[in-house]
């Protein structure tokens, strides 16, 4: 199966993560397939960046996101888009 989920980067203690496109059989910092965003929970307040074209073709072929990656999605906007656009409620 194909997620949507968080990439771990930066340093110790300072994290920052990309929002990636991955195989849910490739470990948290392995293999993935297209990175969509990225993340900063540190800044004030929380710097999220998402193509939102991307993270809606990805969402639309069947790939599932990671519960925290469905929370900056919601944040975003872009699930509700998703929503409307797949006739769900």
């Amino acid at each position: 199966m194909v997620k949507i989920r968080l990439r771990r980067m930066g340093r110790k203690n300072r994290p920052s993560y990309r929002v990636v496109v991955a195989d849910s059989r490739s470990p948290r910092d392995g293999r993935f397939i297209e990175v969509i965003g990225h993340y900063d929970p540190l800044t004030d307040p929380a710097t999220i960046e998402i193509n939102e074209e991307k993270a809606l073709e990805w969402l639309r072929s069947g790939a599932q996101p990671t519960e925290t990656v469905r929370s900056l999605l919601g944040k975003l906007g872009i699930m509700d888009r998703f929503k409307m656009a797949s006739g769900q409620k």
